[in-house]
């Protein structure tokens, strides 16, 4: 088989394939390319050698049986006997599961992850959000921090796992989105910088150097992250892509990347006949991230809200701090906002920044479904000093109305593993850094941070701890317990509502019509027939919602329908789905 490498500065490259070396040649048709013949079959180990380096792994390796200081191996992607013929669900209409394949279950597999999925379909989710599956370094992290970005991390079952894993997804219904990072890779097990100029020092970001995507030789390095993103959609059958920290990308060109990407994406969609998707991380509140490239827009299908976040997590807890200064002035009127216009900060002055921040989303170009709603995820929960969740900060009647509103809001809802049965256990950060200094430099940094802003040193957990993996793993017995199996329940009934009514999958953001009390505490919001109030005070509270007649489809305690005077009286903590006859 033929191998290809690419080391623009290279003098000479040796290729080194199951124990046997030989000099590769300069492609003559590829600039900074070499090629090499070698017997190999699915397996096979390899890596290559740049001038008198050592042996390295393959940058575009589809397996590191070895972790990422190994060597590569051949991966035959004809293998797999797919056994699900798939037609793909699309983003629009989705309920969408994030997951961490090392702590949903305790093996911290995909096999094990796999096993588990019918709780999801019972759940009514249509699509599973996996966290990055790179590998990295030890066995187990977040995968944030992960390296050879073609390849599946061998503790978690390596590339036919991950295959398995989508088969079996695909055959129960459930369509699977892989998170992917761009931005950065991990300081460990990075060797591409060996190979040629995948990073720049023109712009720098929160990891140093900047990756590679408009200096000199970018080229080759969009190709080589559009080449591995499409990998996963074609080679696995993963139906959609969530990006890092899309604002990280430092990107001068004509041609962004990110519009690059997307273009590649559904020039795909189109060749295998399924729908596929990217939703983009992004902090830029710019609306041109989701607009269509015909209408001079990125064309990424949609993107996290962390504003439709902020706003609720300020309304339930009273926070204020950080990035929650700019929502905890006024969190109605900053929940309100957001359900109606997509974004909280569309150029207003946001304290935390010390600036102005965002523009206007134009609701008539925007579709709702484009925008991502939680009232939890890895990042909310998992960047807490002790990765408390909001079931440790709000009652289970708040709970309620949190998912009430996550999930008949005009945006694609997505849940955080676990907060469907109010989990007990945290999700706590944790690393496996097997190089010392930089295990001692995360623990020291950790602390540091969170000691900062008031914590005591000894309440911070130890990254590197295998205990603090372990609590943040769940608790499968939990969801028999009468108070997790009722919180169950309400979040399977919500989004069986969600199914069933049009009206809750309605694409139009303007639809939305919103009141509120803050000083009383509620919020109601219409969309089409369907009504939607929350009481997030203590007290009960009266609710006007107009004398046309309406009925109750889900309510979280025993409440009556208004009467005549079209008052709804709303017991404290509590929540209610109604529909107009």
């Amino acid at each position: 088989m033929q191998f290809e490498v690419w080391a623009p500065q290279a003098g000479r490259v040796t290729l080194q394939c199951d124990g046997a070396t030989r000099a590769m040649e300069r492609d003559p048709r590829r600039e900074g390319w070499w090629t090499a013949e070698a017997e190999a079959d699915d397996g096979s180990r390899y890596g290559f050698a740049v001038d008198d380096g050592p042996v390295l792994p393959d940058p575009r390796s589809r397996r590191q049986p070895d972790g990422p200081h190994g060597l590569s191996a051949v991966v035959d992607q004809g293998r797999h006997d797919w056994r699900t013929a798939w037609e793909g669900r699309p983003l629009q209409g989705a309920v969408l599961y994030e997951l961490h394949v090392g702590t949903y279950t305790p093996e911290g597999t995909l096999d094990a992850a796999a096993e588990r999925l019918g709780h999801l379909v019972e759940l009514g989710v249509t699509h599973v959000e996996l966290m990055p599956v790179c590998p990295f370094p030890g066995r187990h992290g977040w995968g944030y921090e992960g390296v050879s970005l073609w390849a599946v991390h061998e503790p978690y079952g390596g590339p036919e796992a991950l295959k398995r894993f989508v088969d079996r997804a695909h055959g129960l219904g459930l369509g699977v989105v892989l998170d992917v990072v761009h931005n950065h890779l991990g300081p460990d097990g990075n060797y591409l910088p060996a190979f040629g100029p995948y990073f720049t020092d023109t712009h720098h970001t929160p990891w140093g150097a900047a990756v590679n995507l408009d200096a000199s030789g970018s080229d080759e390095v969009r190709a080589f992250l559009l080449g591995g993103a499409l990998a996963w959609l074609r080679d696995y059958r993963v139906d959609g892509l969530r990006l890092d920290a899309v604002h990280a990308l430092a990107d001068t060109r004509a041609y962004p990347f990110l519009e690059e990407l997307s273009a590649g994406v559904d020039a795909l969609a189109a060749e295998l006949g399924r729908p596929l998707f990217l939703i983009a991380e992004s902090d830029l509140n710019d609306p041109r991230t989701i607009t269509t490239r015909e209408e001079g827009g990125l064309g990424l299908h949609g993107q996290w809200s962390d504003d439709f976040h902020h706003a609720l997590h300020t309304a339930l807890t009273g926070e204020s701090q950080g990035y929650y200064a700019d929502f905890a002035r006024d969190p109605f009127a900053a929940l309100a906002k957001t359900l109606t216009g997509g974004f909280f900060h569309d150029g207003t002055y946001s304290s935390f920044r010390g600036r102005t921040h965002g523009r206007p989303l134009d609701r008539a170009r925007v579709a709702g479904y484009r925008l991502l709603g939680y009232s939890q995820t890895h990042d909310q929960v998992g960047n807490r000093a002790q990765g408390d969740r909001l079931s440790a900060l709000v009652s289970p009647g708040l709970l309620a109305c949190a998912a009430t509103l996550t999930l008949t809001a005009p945006f694609t809802p997505m849940l955080f593993m676990g907060e469907e049965w109010a989990a007990g256990t945290p999700w706590q950060f944790f690393t496996d850094h097997t190089d010392p200094e930089l295990a001692e430099a995360v623990r020291r940094g950790r602390r540091r941070e969170f000691t900062a802003h008031g914590w005591a040193e000894e309440d911070v957990p130890d990254p590197q701890d295998p205990a603090t993996r372990e609590r943040s793993c769940l608790d499968w017995s939990e969801p028999r317990a009468p108070h997790h199996a009722r919180v169950l329940e309400w979040y399977r009934r919500l989004i069986a509502l969600r199914a069933e009514l049009p009206d809750l999958t309605d694409p139009d953001l303007a639809d939305t019509k919103v009141a509120y009390d803050a000083e009383a505490g509620w919020l109601a919001f219409r969309r089409g027939d369907v009504r939607v109030a929350v009481n997030l005070a203590k007290e009960s509270a009266p609710i006007p919602l107009g004398t046309r007649p309406v009925r109750i489809l889900a309510a979280w305690e025993p409440v009556e329908a208004p009467g005549e005077d079209g008052v709804l009286r709303l017991p404290g903590e509590s929540c209610v789905v109604l529909s107009q006859d």
